[in-house]
């Protein structure tokens, strides 16, 4: 059985460095996957079956054989603490540096150089012994000691200084990003009010057992799912399901973790842990989706590995060719140390995860759960999309559409709906629903209901049939006219047929104007799977206007018809929400699991899960990953931009250090900023 690990780590300070140790470690055997999360300075494992202490030791070693200054810890990493001695070092090194500027005493330029920068010549040196080159820290160390070397101290204590406040500003941004997607996901409640032996008391919510009755005053988030047994409320459920109206709940409603109860005490009794709770699976599914990277963030993670080495031995022809040729080598020598400066490419090995991040979490504050950012990415360049119908694109729910009555009828259209009404009413059937708007004055009695036929009963002193012609046949009543499929129910009193009441399936209020914006978003074809009979899949699809359907098909027939649809459409999504549903959701290049009644299984082998019924959210969906593609792609063209634009500036002599630390540090807090920007995104409809 796999086992999985969650360590806290310090001093990874790089994003390149952390993609580096991921990589490193998930070519260990044993590891099925390890994940490095730069951001909140954890690396997690997950071994391919149950391994000692001495396995995962051996991991540890080996992540710090890639970066040596790692330290690996049980206490998480502490934002105020790291933060405040940045603080200090930039407030005593810009001390100095004002000092040696307006005293013209050069020499105090040093100090401000040591405090700023000893902690990246550090571990330059130790990764140089280790064998680890062409890292930020090593890339900045040369560059700095090489301006030393030529006399150029100011310029030095500059470029480290300036560093240094980049550093605390990446810092910073990164994790008030990592905050700000967290707090729109803040659903958990770590204690719950447990009642034991008619008394309350607080416990942690890990402890409460299936079967406990716990209470939630007003304006406590409920902390497990469960039923309400007593009292009445209204639930805001934004954070969970992203709908803006509070929902009513009295005694025997389930509600979920993560709700936030409003107004009245309600007594809960618990239906699931605290592991297995609604709250606590979206949590940790937006943050498992770090663990699928977009094929952008892997081609910006393997872009990384061969950019920097490439710039590093420009920067050192640069020095060399035209020096032997020119003989002046300070000058060169000073334009290749601004190469270096400009060639770490941190800007995008955070920027482009964070964007993604930033998509997942604006998602999940919409009640849309997205298991990684390679299905953001790949929903974005969808342009074919198939539906499910029942469940999806409509209600599932049969309502009466006419009433046609028999040549050989006697009775009233009215007395006919109440008969019918109250003989439909003794049945189970989804159909016989269809019949609850209608009144039902009559008792029934010799009731006789034969499983996928109809229904029998003696009603007001007659012998009354409703079902389909399988029924009929059973009982010998000729058939005369009706229209025989699955929505429709035909009525016989005393064996003689007296009517046929035409179903049909209601179509989502909602569902027209989905397919017309999804249309406006660039999706060209929309299709739909069915299991109904021809001419009811025909019917709604061209209410909705779909550009085809496929009719009467098993679940397995599904995922037939899907692979022959994805051959000549690759770029595809499906959306379904019935276990039904599970093998196609799996099998599409995006699969989206629609509804907060999706089963269990779609919500297991979807890609994408929407919370709600809402089916404005697909469209919200859609309009995220767009946005967050778009953003993504400015994020690359504006990094390399600026940098292409300093490598050629500083080879030709017009950029300094100070420019150059701009295109490293600056550009990366510009790109972090513009990734958060998709949390600002507004979503109406």
């Amino acid at each position: 059985m796999a086992e999985k690990c969650i360590w806290n780590v310090q001093n990874l300070d790089c994003a390149a460095c952390a993609a580096n140790i991921e990589q490193e470690l998930n070519k260990v055997e044993g590891v099925k996957q390890a994940r490095v999360d730069y951001a909140k300075k954890q690396i997690h494992i997950q071994s391919t079956e149950d391994s000692d202490d001495a396995f995962f030791q051996s991991l540890i070693a080996e992540a710090k054989r890639v970066e040596p200054a790692l330290k690996v810890t049980s206490q998480p990493y502490r934002e105020k603490q790291t933060s405040l001695r940045m603080i200090i070092r930039i407030t005593l090194s810009a001390l100095f540096f004002a000092l040696a500027f307006f005293l013209d005493t050069p020499w105090l330029f040093l100090p401000s150089y040591l405090i700023a920068g000893y902690s990246v010549l550090i571990k330059a040196g130790t990764n140089l012994i280790h064998g680890k080159v062409f890292d930020e820290n090593f890339l900045m160390s040369i560059a700095t000691l090489g301006a030393l070397a030529i006399g150029e101290i100011g310029e030095a204590s500059a470029v480290m200084l300036l560093y240094l406040i980049g550093e605390f500003f990446q810092d910073r941004a990164v994790q008030k990003s990592r905050n700000a997607v967290m707090e729109v996901l803040d659903l958990r409640a770590d204690e719950t009010r447990i009642i034991h032996k008619e008394k309350p008391e607080i416990v942690a919510s890990e402890s409460v057992a299936v079967g406990s009755i716990i209470r939630v005053l007003a304006g406590e988030r409920i902390p497990l799912d469960g039923t309400i047994v007593r009292g009445s409320s209204t639930l805001d459920m934004q954070s969970l399901t992203g709908e803006s109206l509070p929902q009513n709940a009295a005694e025997g409603k389930a509600v979920s973790s993560g709700s936030m109860n409003l107004t009245g005490a309600i007594d809960i009794l618990t239906t699931r842990v605290y592991e297995d709770s609604t709250a606590t699976k979206i949590l940790r599914l937006v943050e498992e989706s770090s663990s699928k990277k977009a094929h952008t963030e892997q081609f910006i993670t393997t872009f990384a590995r061969y950019y920097t080495p490439f710039v590093v031995f420009f920067a050192l022809a640069l020095a060399i060719i035209p020096s032997l040729v020119t003989g002046t080598w300070e000058t060169w020598i000073y334009r290749s140390l601004v190469f270096l400066v400009v060639s770490c490419p941190c800007a995008l090995v955070i920027s482009v995860p964070l964007s993604y991040f930033a998509g997942i979490g604006k998602s999940a504050s919409q009640g849309i759960l997205v298991k990684g950012g390679n299905y953001l990415e790949a929903l974005s360049s969808i342009d074919t999309m198939i539906f499910d119908k029942t469940g999806t694109l409509t209600y599932g729910s049969f309502s009466l559409e006419k009433m046609v009555e028999t040549d050989n009828t006697k009775f009233e259209k009215s007395y006919l709906k109440g008969l019918t009404a109250s003989l439909e009413r003794q049945s189970n059937h989804p159909l016989a629903r269809a019949f609850d708007s209608l009144e039902a004055p009559y008792g029934a009695s010799n009731i006789q209901e034969i499983a996928g036929k109809g229904i029998s009963a003696l009603i007001d002193g007659k012998q009354v049939l409703a079902g389909n012609a399988a029924l009929f046949a059973a009982h010998s009543v000729l058939l005369s006219g009706g229209d025989e499929d699955e929505g429709a129910i035909h009525l016989a009193v005393g064996n003689i047929h007296a009517a046929s009441f035409i179903l049909k399936d209601t179509i989502r209020p909602d569902a027209k104007q989905l397919i017309q914006a999804l249309r406006n978003l660039g999706i060209k074809q929309m299709l739909m799977l069915s299991g109904d009979k021809e001419q009811h899949a025909k019917a709604i699809a061209t209410e909705l206007g779909l550009d085809g359907y496929h009719a009467g098909l098993l679940p397995d027939q599904k995922q037939v018809h899907l692979a022959e649809i994805e051959r000549t459409n690759p770029h595809l999504a499906y959306v379904g929400d019935g276990m039904n549903d599970a093998p196609s959701l799996a099998a599409s290049r995006v699969g989206i699991a629609m509804g907060s009644k999706a089963s269990d299984a779609a919500i297991e082998s979807a890609d994408i899960v929407i919370l709600s019924e809402d089916l404005s959210k697909l469209e919200k969906l859609v309009i995220i990953s767009k946005k967050t593609s778009r953003i993504v792609k400015q994020n690359i063209v504006f990094a390399l931009g600026i940098k292409g634009i300093v490598l050629v500036l500083g080879a030709l002599g017009y950029a300094s250090m100070a420019l150059a630390v701009f295109a490293d540090t600056g550009v990366t807090i510009i790109a972090v900023f513009n990734a958060l920007r998709i949390l600002l995104l507004r979503l109406s409809r």
